[in-house]
């Protein structure tokens, strides 16, 4: 019997590999800088460059969408964003609700740069008597338990977890018994979820552990001079909340 081959990547079903789609937010990122400089069209060599990758990787990433790469003169960015919208699937609006209302939850629901990128904040939850009723961006804050109801109203796509760790895997629980299939995940817990339910973690203090150990490694690789940090701009760069532009509402959980 012949055996399957097994791919280079994990593949997701629609061909585009996992490793792409983690790439695609950064392209998409980099090109609302271009068009908010009024570049109308960008070479393979000029985008890779913007995103910090190689330009080969850049154009087979974008060959999964269709697109053979960017030769000759460039592509139109305006296209190129809309192309990897889609691909995203941002396109259409995306219904969020976000449990938890505290410092992290405040920042996130008053941040601007999700509508224009397709995501609408739906609902802003609580269990706190003191902050439950109150207006935060236009929204009020609805109980905990109101949380079904609300999966239900707006039909949420997406759910935000801005709750302390203790009380996160419940929330989560519910969201996925409610329906919600696809949930971001502030809390400093792994959640426990079915088959068919995606997570994305965003940890703070992991981000910062690992630019302390590259700090460390600059600082000792200069004869210990110094405090790991130098006039230079550094080629690593976090693939966590940073590259969404919200690294505004990761700091609010300092002051939780």
């Amino acid at each position: 019997m012949p055996r399957n081959p097994v791919p280079p990547e994990d593949v997701k079903s629609d061909g585009i590999p996992e490793a792409t789609v983690a790439r695609l937010p950064v392209y998409l990122r980099a090109l609302y800088a271009l068009a908010e400089r009024g570049i109308a069209t960008v070479s393979s060599e000029e985008l890779a460059a913007a995103a910090g990758v190689n330009s080969a990787k850049l154009r087979k990433d974008l060959s999964h969408l269709g697109s053979y790469g960017i030769r000759g003169v460039g592509d139109d960015v305006a296209y190129l964003v809309y192309q990897v919208s889609r691909a995203l699937g941002l396109t259409q609006d995306w219904p969020v609700v976000i449990v938890g209302a505290g410092n992290l939850g405040h920042a996130l629901a008053n941040y601007g740069g999700f509508a224009s990128r397709g995501f609408r904040i739906a609902a802003l939850l609580d269990s706190e008597p003191a902050i439950v009723g109150t207006q935060i961006a236009r929204l009020t804050v609805r109980h905990a338990d109101d949380l079904e109801a609300v999966v239900k109203r707006h039909k949420v796509a997406i759910g935000v977890i801005a709750t302390p760790a203790s009380s996160a895997q419940g929330v989560c629980d519910r969201l996925v018994a409610a329906g919600v299939t696809s949930i971001l995940n502030f809390a400093p817990l792994v959640l426990s979820v079915p088959e068919g339910v995606d997570v994305r973690k965003v940890d703070l203090s992991i981000e910062l552990q690992i630019l302390a150990f590259h700090a460390q490694r600059r600082s000792v690789s200069r004869g210990g001079g110094g405090n790991g940090s130098n006039g230079s701009h550094g080629s690593r760069q976090s693939a966590g909340l940073g590259q969404t532009r919200l690294a505004e509402a990761q700091a609010a959980v300092l002051e939780a």
